[in-house]
C-alpha cells in the first residue's frame, strides 16, 4: 500500500496536467461547389452529445475542449450528412464542406411523380418505373408510344423501333446507362438492343435536346437509366412471372441490389422471355416467335466528391420474321397486296425457322468521376460493344443453315467531360469524345455482302452553358464539332458501278479490277457543326413556355452509302449512294405547360427543315436468281416536318381520372413537291382511370386508341412485268390501310406482405375487342393483319 501510494503521488498530478480542458475549436461549414457559408447546418458532438448550430456566416464555436480527437456529425437540408474527426491539441480553426446536390436537386413534377430532367428548354417527356412496368413483356418501342410524338415502324410485332416526330433510326440517338447504342440501327427491321426490363427511368427529348450526347440526333434522344444508387445500407429486389395469351408467351424477369452506407453497391438483373406465333383475329402469324434472354451486371463505389462504376449488358435475341413477308417473285408480291389472307398461314407453333434474325449485343463499361471544390466535376468514360447479328433467309442443300447476313461490329469509345457548377447561377459543360469502330461483314455467307467492311473513326468536343437569370428566365446555348471518317473496302458488280455512272466520278477508288467485279476504297471525311439556344419562362407558379432552336448535322451512314444487294430480312434489294451528302436539320419549337390542382396541360409545337433529308424509296423491281424482289433505293431531297403533340391530365375527383394525348406530324418532300414516305397518321389516346389507395392501391384503366388514315403520301407504286402472266401490272405500295379504333383494359392491385415487401398482381386486354386492322407504319402490312386480342397477368414480387 506503501508503494501503491507513491507511484499514485506521481501519476495523478501529470494526468490531471494532460487533461487541459481549455481549448476551443471554431468550424466554418461552406458549399462544396462554390465555398458560400452554409446557414443553419446542425452539428453533433459526439465526445459531449451535444449540438450547435452553424450563424449566418457559416461558422460555430465549441469551448473547454480537452485534448484528444474531436469527432463531428454535420447535418443539413439537402445535403449529405457528414462525419468528420480532429485532434485537439490547442485552439483550433478547420473548414468543412458540405456536399450540396446540386444537380439532384433539379427536378420537375409530371403527372405528380418526381423526376429530374436532361435538358432545360428542350421537349423533354420522362417514363418511370411503373410506366415501364405495363410493357415489360413488349419492347422499348412500344413503351415510348406513351409520349405524345412517339410512334413506332414496325416489322410484325417483334420488330419495334421508335419514331420522335416521324423521324427515326439514324436520327435518334438511344443511349443505355450513358453508353450510346452502336447496333447497326440504319435498317428498318433493326429493333433497339435494350431489355426493357433493365430501364427504371426512361426520357425521350425531341430534337437535338443536349448536345452532350452527339450532335447528329435530327430526331431525338432516348435516355435509358437503371436504377439509381441508394448510398445506405440496404438489399431488395423484385421477380416477376408474367404470361400473355397472344403468342403463348411467359417471362421471368428478377433483380437484386445491394448497396452500402460508404458508397459501394453492385447490383444484378436478368430475363428470359420465350413466345410462340402471334395470331391475328382471323388467323396465326406463322414464324414470328421470339426468344430472348439478358442480364446486367453493375458494381462501384459512388460518394459525391468520386466514385467509379464498371457495367456489362449482354442480350440475345432470336426473332421470327413472317413466312408469308418472304416472296419468291413478283407475282407472290402482287398477290398478297390483293389479298386478305396472307400466302403462308399454319397452325400455331414456337418454332422460330427461316426468315429469322439472331442478334447478340454486349457492353462494357467503366468510368470514373471527381469533384474538386470551388470548381465543378470531372468524369472518364470508355465503352466497349460488340454486335453480332445474323440473318438467315429461306435457302435450301448445304447452305440451309447458314445466315444471308453476318455483320460484326464492334465500337471503343473513350469520353470526359467537365461540369463547372461554382457559381450559383451558372453551369458550364464540356467535354470530348473519341470512338473507333470496325464493322466486318463475313464472305462465308456465299451471298454478295450488302454492307461492305469498313472502319470509321469519330472525334467530337462541345461546350454548353445554362444562366438562370432569375427565378422565372433561364436561358441555355450550346456548340458541337464532330469529324467522322470513314475507310471502307466493297465489292462493286461492274455492271452496277456503271449503271448507276460510278465510273465517271469515282474511278480513282478502283484498287483491283477482277473483270465482273470491281474492288474499290472509298473514303469519306464529314465535319458537323451543331448548335443549339433555348430559353424557359415561368409565366407564373401554374405555367411556363420555352423555346428552342437547333442546328443539327447529320452524316449519311455506311447503309445509305454502300448499300447494294439483297438485304434478306427485308425482302428487299437496296441501293446506296456515294454521292449522298449529310443531313442538315434547322429546327424550332415551342412548349406551354399549365399545372393546377387537378387540371395539367402540356402542347407542343415543332418546326423541322432539313436539307439533303435522306430517305429510301421504292423504284421498281429487279430479278435475281433467289427471284423478283421490289428495289429501294436511298436518295435525298429537301423536306420540312411540322406537327403539334398534347396531352391533359383531369382528376376527376378523388378516384377518377381523364387522360389524353394526341400527335400530329406532317412531312413535306419540298423538291418535288409531294409528302414524305413514312410519316405517323394522326393519332389520339384517351384513357379513363380509377384508383382507390384503401382498396391495396387497385388500379383500373380502360384506354382508346384511334389511329386516322394516312391520306398525305407519295404515290411510289409503279408498273412491271409479271412473269407469270406475261402482263404488266401496277404494284401498289404506297396506298395506306385504313384507320382503326382500339381499347385496351389494364388493371393491377398490391398485397403487404411483409414490413418491406409486396406482391403486384396485374391484368390487362390489349386490343380488348379483338380488331383486325393494319397499321401504315408496320412494313409487314402487305402481307398479313395486326396482333389480335391478347392477355396479360403478371405476378411481382417486391423485396
Amino acid at each position: 500500500m506503501k508503494y501503491l501510494l507513491i507511484i499514485l503521488a506521481f501519476v495523478v498530478p501529470k494526468t490531471i496536467s494532460a487533461q487541459n480542458c481549455t481549448y476551443t475549436f471554431i468550424g466554418e461549414i461552406s458549399d462544396f461547389h462554390d465555398a458560400t457559408p452554409i446557414v443553419g447546418a446542425t452539428v453533433h458532438i459526439e465526445n459531449l452529445d451535444k449540438y450547435v448550430v452553424s450563424d449566418v456566416n457559416g461558422k460555430f464555436k465549441i469551448e473547454n475542449l480537452c485534448e484528444g480527437n474531436l469527432n463531428l456529425t454535420i447535418s443539413h437540408v439537402a445535403c449529405d450528412t457528414k462525419s468528420v474527426s480532429f485532434s485537439i491539441n490547442s485552439d483550433t480553426y478547420e473548414t468543412i464542406l458540405l456536399e450540396h446536390h446540386i444537380e439532384d436537386l433539379e427536378e420537375v413534377t409530371i403527372n405528380g411523380k418526381t423526376v429530374k430532367e436532361n435538358t432545360n428548354s428542350g421537349q423533354e417527356t420522362i417514363l418511370k418505373s411503373q410506366d415501364i412496368y405495363k410493357y415489360n413483356t413488349l419492347s422499348l418501342g412500344d413503351a415510348l408510344k406513351e409520349v405524345p410524338g412517339v410512334s413506332s415502324i414496325n416489322t410484325g410485332s417483334t420488330i419495334v423501333k421508335p419514331v420522335i416526330n416521324g423521324l427515326h433510326s439514324s436520327r435518334l440517338i438511344v443511349l443505355n446507362n450513358n453508353v450510346r447504342l452502336q447496333d447497326q440501327d440504319w435498317g428498318i427491321e433493326h429493333a433497339p438492343n435494350i431489355d426493357i426490363n433493365s430501364a427504371d427511368q426512361i426520357s425521350v427529348i425531341k430534337g437535338s435536346g443536349t448536345l452532350a450526347y452527339g450532335g447528329d440526333a435530327i430526331g431525338g434522344i432516348i435516355v435509358v437509366n437503371p436504377n439509381r444508387v441508394i448510398v445506405k445500407d440496404t438489399l431488395y429486389g423484385k421477380t416477376s412471372i408474367n404470361g400473355y395469351s397472344n403468342g403463348r408467351g411467359f417471362l421471368i424477369n428478377s433483380s437484386l441490389n445491394k448497396s452500402f452506407k460508404s458508397g459501394w453497391f453492385a447490383n444484378v438483373q436478368g430475363s428470359f422471355k420465350k413466345s410462340g406465333d402471334l395470331k391475328s383475329p382471323d388467323y396465326y402469324l406463322t414464324n414470328t416467335g421470339l426468344n430472348s434472354k439478358g442480364i446486367t451486371l453493375r458494381a462501384g463505389k459512388k460518394s459525391f466528391e468520386s466514385g467509379f462504376e464498371a457495367y456489362y449488358s449482354y442480350l440475345n435475341s432470336e426473332i421470327g420474321i413472317l413466312r408469308a413477308s418472304h416472296i419468291g417473285n413478283i407475282n407472290d408480291l402482287i398477290n398478297a397486296i390483293n389479298s386478305n389472307q396472307p400466302l403462308v398461314a399454319e397452325d400455331f407453333s414456337y418454332d422460330i425457322n427461316n426468315p429469322k434474325q439472331d442478334v447478340t449485343h454486349q457492353i462494357f463499361k467503366a468510368n470514373y468521376y471527381k469533384r474538386f471544390k470551388n470548381f465543378g466535376k470531372i468524369d472518364i468514360q470508355y465503352d466497349y460493344q460488340e454486335n453480332q447479328r445474323f440473318e438467315y433467309d429461306i435457302r435450301v442443300g448445304d447452305d440451309r443453315d447458314k445466315p444471308a447476313l453476318d455483320l460484326n461490329l464492334t465500337t471503343h469509345t473513350l469520353t470526359s467531360n467537365i461540369l463547372l457548377d461554382a457559381k450559383n447561377n451558372f453551369e458550364h459543360n464540356a467535354g470530348v469524345l473519341f470512338r473507333f469502330q470496325d464493322n466486318f461483314a463475313n464472305p462465308d455467307t456465299g451471298v454478295r455482302r450488302l454492307i461492305p467492311d469498313y472502319e470509321k473513326y469519330d472525334f467530337g468536343a462541345y461546350f454548353t452553358t445554362n444562366w438562370n437569370v432569375n427565378s422565372n428566365l433561364s436561358l441555355d446555348a450550346g456548340i458541337r464539332y464532330d469529324y467522322n471518317f470513314i475507310n471502307a473496302y466493297k465489292y462493286y458488280k461492274t455492271s452496277r458501278w456503271e449503271e448507276r455512272n460510278y465510273d465517271q466520278e469515282f474511278n480513282d477508288l478502283i484498287i483491283d479490277d477482277l473483270g465482273t467485279q470491281l474492288l474499290v476504297n472509298p473514303e469519306f471525311t464529314f465535319h458537323n457543326i451543331s448548335l443549339s439556344a433555348g430559353a424557359k419562362y415561368n409565366l407564373n407558379s401554374n405555367s411556363y413556355i420555352n423555346g428552342q432552336y437547333s442546328l443539327t448535322t447529320r452524316p449519311p451512314n455506311p447503309s445509305e452509302l454502300f448499300s447494294d444487294g439483297l438485304h434478306h430480312s427485308a425482302a428487299r434489294i437496296e441501293l446506296g449512294d456515294l454521292r449522298i451528302k449529310h443531313e442538315v436539320s434547322n429546327r424550332i419549337s415551342s412548349t406551354y405547360n399549365y399545372s393546377k390542382n387537378k387540371f395539367q396541360l402540356n402542347i407542343e409545337g415543332f418546326y423541322n427543315h432539313i436539307n439533303n433529308f435522306i430517305y429510301l424509296k421504292p423504284t421498281g423491281v429487279e430479278f435475281t436468281i433467289r427471284g423478283a424482289f421490289p428495289v429501294w433505293e436511298y436518295q435525298t431531297t429537301n423536306a420540312a416536318l411540322y406537327g403539334l403533340d398534347l396531352a391533359v391530365n383531369y382528376q376527376l375527383n378523388d378516384r377518377f381520372s381523364f387522360t389524353n394525348k394526341s400527335s400530329f406530324t406532317k412531312g413535306n418532300d419540298l423538291s418535288d413537291n409531294q409528302d414524305l414516305i413514312d410519316i405517323p397518321p394522326i393519332n389520339i389516346s384517351n384513357q379513363i382511370k380509377y384508383f382507390n389507395s384503401d382498396l391495396n392501391n387497385l388500379s383500373i384503366s380502360l384506354k382508346s386508341e384511334w389511329v386516322l388514315e394516312q391520306t398525305d403520301y407519295p404515290n411510289f407504286n409503279f408498273e412491271t412485268l409479271n412473269p407469270t402472266t406475261n402482263q404488266n401490272v401496277l404494284v401498289d405500295i404506297s396506298t395506306p390501310p385504313s384507320a382503326y379504333h382500339l381499347l385496351h383494359f389494364d388493371s393491377n392491385v398490391d398485397f403487404k406482405i411483409t414490413e418491406n415487401s409486396r406482391l403486384n398482381l396485374a391484368f390487362g386486354v390489349s386490343n380488348l375487342l379483338d380488331t383486325k386492322y393494319r397499321s401504315y407504319l408496320n412494313r409487314l402490312r402487305f402481307f398479313a393483319d395486326d396482333v389480335g386480342r391478347n392477355f396479360t397477368l403478371k405476378i411481382q414480387y417486391n423485396y
